[in-house]
């Protein structure tokens, strides 16, 4: 069945190649600027993966106006404001993000207040409340999960009121990825794992979310199927280029899957906890996932059947119902094994999150932007038992 109506938009460049970050002055001409302001953070820098950017930029006669090295692990208004500032004042015409997802939602965040001006808060946040395109955006992941660099969402942690706000315009759109896997081959087991299961979580809310589309399903579960043969094989070995290669590209692919069908209530779930309680994001979805595919069973039994084989699953002879059923099985196993390997842990009394704040969580969950995405409606006290069972 197709619904009845659907749009799809993805004016985003996504190029892909091994060490492509070093050489791609042909895709940065299509952009017509020449001066770029580099927005990154003190462990990719430290990393050398900045350097190898930027000598490729300078060898190709692009001037680079100023680095920002102060993005924090969660992306902060302050740091945005901070950001937007030194590159307008270093007289830039366009942004390099090198870096994960809160590098990336940075740089967004801060080309909106580069050419809009005001205050991030009370003039941006929300969704649609840019007027006009913002200046040119390359975005260069080096993790393999937010998808931001192909996403029109950029997400901020207000540290005033201990909220991750989201901004979604599609003017927020990066206008080049540059995926290379080289760029990701130092990034540690956990990061590895929490990042593809980020990814994860992103494809499957997608297939089963409101706004669905065969274009959306199809970029969804081949996401799907690239992380499930591919996230144990980068968790264990990471200088494996082929495994590190389809983990980028799924997650582009699970990006572009959910700013078209959005994501629901693990992700409402995940702000709220990563908000509340500072887990970081992809650890939280992973945490997570099984849980709200549970809460939302009764609404996407008939979709999540579907996905079952794409996660490697035999399915033949089963009833829709327990084909569903293999599918949250099947992330529980290949969580589980990331626990076993030492990468990933699976209950959120393992990060921290006190037993007592689950009521809080699930009211904050009820209030987050992509409860209002979810196939099923989300009310706090359905919600908590869910949040209960994944403690």
């Amino acid at each position: 069945m197709i619904p009845e109506f659907f749009e799809f938009y993805n004016p985003t460049r996504v190029i892909y190649s091994p060490g492509i970050a070093s050489d791609f002055k042909a895709e940065l001409d299509l952009l017509g600027v020449s001066k770029y302001f580099i927005i990154t953070d003190k462990v990719i820098s430290d990393l050398g993966l900045v350097k190898r950017v930027v000598d490729g930029l300078e060898s190709a006669g692009i001037q680079v106006t100023g680095v920002f090295l102060d993005v924090p692990l969660n992306s902060e208004v302050m740091a945005v404001n901070a950001c937007a500032a030194q590159a307008k004042a270093s007289g830039a015409e366009g942004l390099i993000a090198i870096g994960g997802g809160s590098v990336i939602d940075t740089a967004k965040a801060a080309n909106i207040l580069i050419c809009e001006g005001g205050d991030l808060v009370e003039d941006h946040s929300g969704a649609q409340t840019l007027t006009k395109p913002l200046g040119p955006l390359v975005a260069i992941p080096t993790t393999a999960g937010t998808g931001s660099e192909v996403t029109m969402v950029s997400v901020i942690y207000d540290a005033e009121n201990s909220v991750k706000m989201a901004f979604t315009d599609k003017f927020l759109l990066p206008d080049l990825a540059v995926l290379d896997p080289e760029l990701t081959t130092s990034m540690p087991p956990g990061l590895t794992a929490s990042t593809a299961m980020d990814a994860m979580t992103h494809a499957v809310e997608a297939y089963v979310g409101l706004q669905w589309s065969p274009v959306s399903d199809a970029l969804a579960s081949g996401a799907i199927d690239l992380i499930c043969e591919n996230i144990i094989e980068a968790s264990r070995d990471g200088s494996d280029i082929e495994a590190r290669g389809s983990l980028l590209v799924a997650s582009a692919m699970a990006g572009i899957a959910f700013s078209h069908s959005m994501v629901g209530c693990v992700h409402s779930m995940a702000h709220a906890v990563g908000g509340l309680c500072q887990v970081p994001h992809g650890i939280a979805n992973a945490i997570l996932l099984p849980h709200g595919m549970e809460y939302n069973f009764g609404e996407v039994s008939e979709k999540l059947a579907k996905l079952a084989p794409f996660m490697g699953e035999a399915v033949s002879g089963l009833s829709p119902d327990d084909r569903a059923k293999k599918a949250i099985e099947s992330v529980r196993k290949l969580t589980g094994k990331l626990n076993e390997m030492g990468v990933l842990p699976i209950r959120l009394r393992d990060v921290g999150v006190p037993e007592e704040r689950l009521p809080e969580i699930a009211e904050a969950a009820v209030m987050d932007g992509a409860s209002f995405y979810n196939p099923r409606e989300v009310i706090a006290e359905e919600l908590l038992v869910h949040l209960k069972n994944a403690y």
